[in-house]
């Protein structure tokens, strides 16, 4: 079997091979970091295609900044969804009370996006396509590696030579499961599941420019009208045993979860009832590892730390990573080990935080009891109080710093 070396670079030189695995938000990130210190990048991903739906994903603090050194924010600034109004409503739809846009603005500032996931992804790869070789429909099967390179064998047969591997293949990594072991030795799971999908048709009952949202005892379901397009449904819920919901799929797992909803809810759920294919459904697991490098080969977004929805900070630290490790790999040419552990030294503490924050913040998402929603409550009416909406403010902006 033939071994496909490194490229060959100008005046006939050799250009050092990066192997990204993933072309999520993490994966394309690096590989377009990569590519602009001068790095050959190849691309694989298991997927057939390129994805192009998700949930909305949020840029501020470090993951914005990181979009603007990609040269990301000219693509995504006519994406942005901006700030909208949201409507706690009861279970059969009607309005409670509502949290203007206003309100939300004010707490997070002006450089931040509010993206579908789909969006930033699509920015990334045609940033990166022409720069990349990208190959879809296509897995890693076996890794092996010495001090100078890593051998990397495809599922189409091909064996690769690279000076560095980067697994961004997600929570359930192929990459970290060949090299550091089975996912049962770092993957917590948090007992809860998350389904996310598109919506074709714009809600019945939920006004353009409006988010709806039902807390419930352990559960959560938001439904989004922002137009023909950007329209979006998010639930999650408490659950006890998440590979019985997983073996259900998602339409007949959330509808069992949430089918006693009205209005919008309801009308999300028979969409997704006549297309589950878009969903994305999945059980909450952050990763846990004590180090994401090994040798050659490094972990980078979910695959090394997946800190959960209920972070709300996945994207942004998906894009921060990736600025930081290309970075970390210029500063330090030629010493690949030091260039890794001095990436890792610099952004673990933030990573432990928004862990932290997002178990702490499962409270939030699918509250424990019927007080707990109505003290969650209270404090989303407070939080329009002006002296109140301060301190929120200023909490927000240190959780960004």
């Amino acid at each position: 079997m033939a071994i496909d070396n490194a490229a060959p670079g100008a005046a006939g030189t050799e250009m050092k091979r990066v192997m990204v695995v993933g072309a999520g938000i993490a994966g394309l990130a690096a590989a377009l970091r990569m590519h602009q210190h001068g790095w050959d990048v190849v691309v694989v991903e298991r997927a057939q295609a390129r994805r192009s739906s998700g949930y909305l994903v949020n840029l501020h603090g470090p993951g914005y900044d990181a979009a603007e050194r990609l040269g990301l924010l000219p693509t995504l600034t006519p994406r942005d969804i901006g700030f909208f109004t949201s409507i706690l409503v009861h279970a059969d739809g009607r309005e409670k009370f509502a949290i203007p846009a206003a309100v939300a603005q004010a707490a997070v500032g002006d450089r931040a996006l509010s993206l579908f996931r789909g969006d930033l992804e699509s920015a990334l790869y045609h940033a990166v396509a022409d720069l990349a070789d990208i190959r879809f429909g296509t897995t890693v099967q076996a890794v092996t590696q010495n001090a100078g390179e890593v051998v990397v064998t495809l599922s189409d047969g091909t064996r690769m030579q690279t000076e560095l591997l980067i697994g961004a293949d997600g929570v359930h990594s192929r990459v970290r499961e060949l090299v550091f072991g089975p996912e049962t030795d770092y993957l917590v799971d948090l007992g809860h599941m998350v389904g996310a999908f598109p919506l074709e048709r714009i809600p019945e009952h939920i006004p353009e420019g409006v988010g709806t949202t039902f807390l419930g005892p352990r559960r959560t379901a938001a439904v989004m009208n922002l137009g023909p397009g950007r329209s979006s449904a998010f639930f999650t819920y408490r659950c006890p045993d998440p590979n019985a919901e997983l073996a259900l799929g998602p339409a007949p797992a959330l509808t069992l979860a949430f089918g006693d909803l009205g209005r919008g809810v309801a009308d999300a759920l028979r969409q997704l009832e006549a297309d589950p294919a878009p969903a994305y459904f999945d059980s909450v697991g952050q990763v846990v590892m004590d180090r994401w490098s090994c040798g050659r080969v490094v972990l980078l977004g979910d695959a090394a730390w997946c800190v959960t929805v209920f972070a709300g900070y996945g994207a942004a630290l998906a894009l921060d990573g990736a600025d930081r490790l290309a970075a970390a790999v210029a500063a330090h040419s030629g010493d690949i080990s030091t260039a890794l552990d001095a990436w890792e030294a610099s952004l673990r503490p933030e990573v432990r935080k928004r862990q932290a924050l997002a178990r702490k913040g499962i409270s939030r998402f699918a509250p424990p009891s019927r007080a707990h929603v109505w003290a969650g409550e209270l404090m989303l009416r407070a939080i329009q109080l002006p002296g109140i909406r301060g301190l929120v403010q200023r909490a927000i902006q240190r959780a960004n710093n």
